[in-house]
């Protein structure tokens, strides 16, 4: 595991961890911090394909340090790749230690996303504009 001190990419979504997403030892859910990071490629995605998205594959994902209640959640994304109908992005999520200050990764993962048109098939993912 290599520990790096910034995150990478650009910061797509930041939300603060509640009571309600945490267990009674009061770490957040896994699934929780993985929906965020879903969201984050999600908006990411959706909007360099100028529309509809989803979530087609989730790759190499191990929790590094827990989230705690009270925790700045920040989910940082890059697109890695673009394929005709696909986005590869690289997701980083970070957090703010309410009590500390300090700022440290939890996890990243490889997310792969599919353009999709009005009736939900493939879509290709439109060329960028100089």
């Amino acid at each position: 595991m290599i520990m790096q001190d910034l995150p990478e990419g650009e910061l797509t979504l930041r939300t603060l961890a509640m009571p309600g997403d945490a267990n009674p030892a009061g770490d957040i859910f896994g699934g929780w911090v993985m929906a965020q990071m879903d969201l984050a490629a999600g908006i990411r995605a959706g909007e360099r394909a100028h529309g509809r998205v989803v979530t087609a594959a989730v790759k190499e994902m191990a929790f590094q340090r827990p989230v705690k209640i009270g925790d700045t959640l920040s989910i940082y994304t890059q697109l890695a790749r673009i394929g005709r109908t696909s986005l590869t992005l690289q997701v980083e999520a970070w957090v703010n230690r309410a009590r500390i200050g300090k700022l440290e990764k939890v996890t990243e993962a490889i997310f792969v996303m599919v353009a999709l048109d009005d009736d939900g098939k493939p879509a290709a993912v439109p060329a960028e504009a100089d």
